[in-house]
């Protein structure tokens, strides 16, 4: 049987490759940062991590997370009923929770199991979801094993979104869920116009925060801190794997008796093993650094504008963004990998997108900027662009 599904998937691979759209790999031989270095020996600036407060090798996480070695081991060799608990765990849910204004937090493997987790415990086929059109996979994937009604709203769009809201009223509860970032545009949802549909409509709001905390909002708590809304929304999930350290943990965090429910019933967090005891410390540890200052958040926030200021210049067509990410319309996917390749060889690490990350025809180079990132890096990366982007006569 293997040898014709052999076949079969050769076949669907050379069609991948043909249609410009296969995905290569890039190897990395050192530790996250502005500046890595490949395993080809080639150094260059990195534009395309979630290394957004540039934590990701910092000494202070670095070592918490040795000390945790040294106190409480390698690993916890079980899931969190049975002994895979540990007190390093409930601390940091406790710090996540305080850092939203939120009352209870349940730590997950990565925010992928907390998308995928949450939804199935909660609602019954007597309940409704009403999703965003640009939601991330992961919260796709969690719908998708929920026996609720589905409704989908174009992105942002908040007239779309109030008559989903009217259709759902024939349901028990429904809840609206959404990105708070939108990872391939960098665009924010109107968190303030959701919440007053939300309370015209008798709804509940999930946000996923992976993009934005830590970079939205003027202390990085989110979209929840920009629009004043701290402690209202019901659930927030997130990851550990972007501003907050970039390595590797999700969370869902809001009000105590979902929290509750989710450790009885959430099927990734009851089947799965604890995050190990030194990724909860380096995530503690990274918590207290961000409620001690601002700083990293104001830098990462002026590199942004820094860098789009120069890019629009040039006349690059940019997507609006209010956070750390900048997209670089080129529409076409072949287009989008030989701009990215020609970057490389100027020492600029960047990643085409084109479908089926993106739609179709909108395929785009997405700039992720970091506060590891200095002035001398950004100004090299638009010289870069700006001779790729002549060269390949995007830009004149």
């Amino acid at each position: 049987m293997y040898k014709n599904f052999q076949n079969h998937l050769q076949k669907e691979i050379a069609a991948i490759e043909e249609a410009g759209l296969y995905k290569h790999e890039r190897v990395i031989g050192s530790p996250q940062g502005a500046e890595i270095e490949l395993t080809d020996g080639t150094r260059v600036l990195n534009f395309c991590a979630n290394n957004y407060l540039g934590l990701s090798n910092n000494p202070k996480l670095i070592e918490a997370a040795k000390e945790a070695l040294n106190t409480h081991g390698y690993g916890m060799s079980s899931v969190r009923f049975i002994c895979g608990t540990g007190d390093l765990h409930k601390e940091l849910e406790a710090k996540i929770a305080d850092f939203f204004g939120t009352e209870d937090t349940i730590l997950y493997a990565a925010c992928f199991d907390a998308n995928g987790g949450v939804f199935e415990p909660l609602l019954t086929a007597e309940d409704a979801i009403i999703s965003d059109s640009l939601n991330h996979a992961s919260i796709i994937d969690g719908v998708r094993l929920c026996k609720a009604h589905r409704y989908r709203y174009a992105n942002a769009d908040m007239a779309d979104l109030e008559e989903k809201l009217k259709e759902a009223q024939a349901q028990r509860f429904r809840i609206i869920v959404t990105d708070a970032v939108f990872s391939m545009d960098g665009n924010v949802a109107p968190l303030d116009k959701i919440y007053e549909l939300a309370e015209k409509y008798d709804a509940m709001i999930m946000i996923d925060e992976c993009h934005s905390a830590g970079v939205v909002g003027k202390t990085g708590r989110g979209v929840t801190e920009l629009f004043n809304l701290e402690g209202k929304i019901e659930i927030i999930t997130g990851t550990l794997g972007k501003a907050f350290g970039g390595a590797i943990g999700g969370f869902t965090t809001g009000k105590r008796e979902i929290i509750e429910i989710l450790r009885q019933r959430s099927r990734p967090y009851l089947f799965s093993n604890s995050i190990p005891p030194m990724v909860a410390a380096a995530g503690i540890k990274m918590i207290d650094m961000m409620t001690e200052t601002n700083e990293l958040q104001d830098k990462l926030h002026a590199n942004t504008e820094y860098f789009m200021k120069k890019m629009e210049v040039l006349g690059f067509d940019l997507k609006p963004t209010e956070s750390a990410i900048t997209a670089v319309m080129l529409y076409d996917a072949k287009l989008s990998q030989e701009f990215a390749a020609k970057l490389l060889k100027e020492g600029i690490y960047v990643i085409g997108f084109y479908y089926p990350v993106v739609p179709k025809e909108q395929a785009r180079i997405r700039v992720q900027l970091s506060a590891a990132h200095e002035k001398e890096h950004i100004d090299k990366a638009v010289a870069a662009f700006e001779k790729i982007g002549k060269e390949l006569g995007v830009i004149k």
